[in-house]
């Protein structure tokens, strides 16, 4: 017999980054680590991956290609049109304060941008990492080089370079200039890349594209606070106004770093150079957490690939008892926990209640930064959250046919209608009572507080009335299939109709009410204005309780084309 020949060594497998195990080896998710030269070829793959993503995207329409190539053009303007102001303001007693305040909004706006648009970049979800044999520490950084790639790094590099040459005076301010921009620029990636990494199976669920859908509330909220920013710059204060934020702007990264540039040049060495450390270290803290979560995201299950434990149902099941508990038995009670969930976990339910939540406590704090507050102005709050109780059937889309098999009768439809009205008022009328307090609080008016209480929970009233014979007469589908549309095509008048109509009535439902406290103004009879509190609270019982009475027959009577109206689109 001839010798046995040896078996052959199986030959090595390549894996991403260069690095080669042994064929039929299994491959931990971060066992292998790259050699240098092997990170350097891990970096090009992840820098041509970026782009070949970007071109890929560009392919799949005429129209995303020419919607990227404006936005290109716009922010190419906006960043030349800033380098130029910031060149100019070179020189400014307050130009310190204006580019401190810059560098940290652009680093918040890096932050908060991956929350609100996870989708944006398909290279933020290092989930898609995961099965790469590659170790976490090399993958940070050659991930870190890939997020360079775009236009808005360039962006932010640009007005990092402009913030400096603002600053700059002298050599050395110079020198702290050539190492202060590019840490800005690599401490703002790092920032969105930590965040994004860190939230990344949140915001991949269902809660963070709920927080997606809510980004338009936020974007209102801070233009207001833009629009009251150009408002105190246009003062006679103008930019002097900016320097207390500055004051403690000044030592938090990254705008540390560019406040470094303005102590080099006036030959505070010591402090330039703590700030840029300070700005180095949260940098390698930024680091540090986005290899901390990827690596989580590498080697720990997810909810997908564990059994659901016991402990959170008991935990769900509790809290679902304890709001039982608060509500009244029977149908009143099941409905309005059913509405409130429903506002809870629908995305759109969710949104609508977000926005009159958070507008209802901005107009007030608006008008008194801008010396128009008064407490009356608290009143939106009631306003905005009343408009919750129109169309009430049409949110619940085409799902309400199930709740239509419920009702057979009058006070079924009565019972229903009470159950979404207790819904609205355990949230509205504590929320429009801090609300009012609030405002009387900060403006210092105490002494308008109880009637302004009581014109707000007469509005609250109204509105629930009028919401709830609207909703009868006048349902209107909402769309699902898109996060724009709140209205189904041909349904446009019905909703105007429904809400204009309903807030003209409610507001003339308030006017004996608002007569009585002219009346109690006009005979000087101001010891005697508290009682709009308790008459508006009545007031406001009493209009939900009739416009309840009078629209539950009309939903019974109509039940077939409210059906109809809210499964349409």
């Amino acid at each position: 017999m001839s010798a046995a020949r040896p078996s052959p060594t199986p030959p090595a497998s390549p894996v991403p980054g260069g690095a080669s195990v042994p064929a039929g080896s299994p491959v931990p998710a971060g066992s292998v680590a790259p050699s240098g030269a092997s990170a350097a070829a891990a970096t090009a793959v992840f820098v041509r991956l970026k782009l070949s993503l970007l071109r890929n995207g560009l392919r799949q329409s005429s129209g995303r290609t020419a919607a990227f190539v404006t936005s290109v053009v716009f922010t190419l303007l906006l960043a030349a049109g800033q380098l130029i102001g910031l060149i100019a303001l070179r020189g400014n007693d307050h130009a310190t304060a204006v580019v401190v305040l810059l560098t940290a909004l652009m680093a918040l706006g890096w932050a908060a941008l991956p929350l609100f648009f996870p989708s944006g970049d398909e290279t933020l979800d290092p989930t898609r990492l995961v099965m790469l044999p590659l170790e976490p520490r090399r993958l940070v950084g050659s991930l870190l080089i890939a997020s360079l790639v775009g236009i808005g790094p360039l962006f932010t590099l640009v007005l990092a370079v402009g913030s400096v040459i603002a600053v700059a005076h002298g050599a050395a301010a110079v020198a702290a200039g050539v190492i202060a921009a590019p840490l800005v620029l690599l401490v703002c990636v790092t920032f969105a890349r930590a965040v994004a990494a860190g939230n990344i199976r949140l915001l991949t669920s269902r809660k963070g594209r709920d927080l997606a859908v809510l980004s338009g509330l936020f974007i209102a909220l801070g233009t207001q606070f833009v629009n009251l920013g150009v408002q105190k710059l246009s003062s006679s204060e103008g930019l002097a106004s900016l320097e207390p934020a500055a004051e403690v702007l000044r030592w938090v990264p990254p705008a540390a770093a560019v406040d470094a540039v303005r102590s080099a040049g006036a030959g505070a060495y010591g402090v330039a150079l703590a700030q840029l450390a300070l700005t180095a270290v949260a940098g390698a803290l930024l680091l540090w957490w986005w290899q901390r979560s990827l690596t989580r995201l590498m080697t720990a299950p997810d909810g997908s690939t564990l059994q659901a434990a016991s402990e959170p149902s008991g935990k769900a099941g509790r809290a679902s008892a304890g709001l039982s508990a608060l509500l009244p038995a029977g149908r009143v009670g099941t409905v309005a926990q059913r509405t409130l969930r429903y506002a809870w976990r629908d995305p759109k339910a969710k949104a609508s209640w977000a926005t009159s939540l958070g507008v209802g406590l901005l107009v007030p704090f608006v008008t008194a930064v801008q010396g128009n507050g008064s407490v009356y102005v608290a009143c939106w709050a009631a306003g905005l959250l009343g408009m919750q109780m129109y169309n009430q059937f049409g949110q619940d889309t085409s799902a309400f046919w199930m709740v239509s098999l419920t009702i057979s009768s009058t006070r079924d439809a009565y019972l229903e209608l009470c159950g979404r009205a207790l819904a609205l008022a355990v949230v509205a009328v504590p929320y429009v009572t801090l609300t009012v307090l609030g405002t009387a609080a900060f403006l210092g008016q105490w002494d308008a507080f109880p009637e302004a209480l009581g014109l707000a929970l007469a509005l609250l009233g109204a509105l629930t009335a009028t919401g709830a014979i609207g909703s009868a007469l006048f349902p209107y589908s909402i769309p699902q299939d898109s996060g724009y549309k709140n209205v189904a095509p041909g349904q446009v008048s019905l909703a105007w109709t429904s809400i204009l109509g309903g807030m003209v009535a409610g507001a003339a439902l308030c006017l004996p009410l608002l007569g009585v406290t002219v009346w109690l103004h006009l005979a000087d009879a101001r010891n005697w204005l508290w009682v709009i509190l308790p008459l508006g609270a009545l007031y406001g019982w009493g209009l939900s309780l009739l416009g309840l009475r009078l629209a539950a027959p009309r939903t019974a009577a109509r039940l077939p084309e409210i059906l109809t109206a809210v499964s349409k689109g």
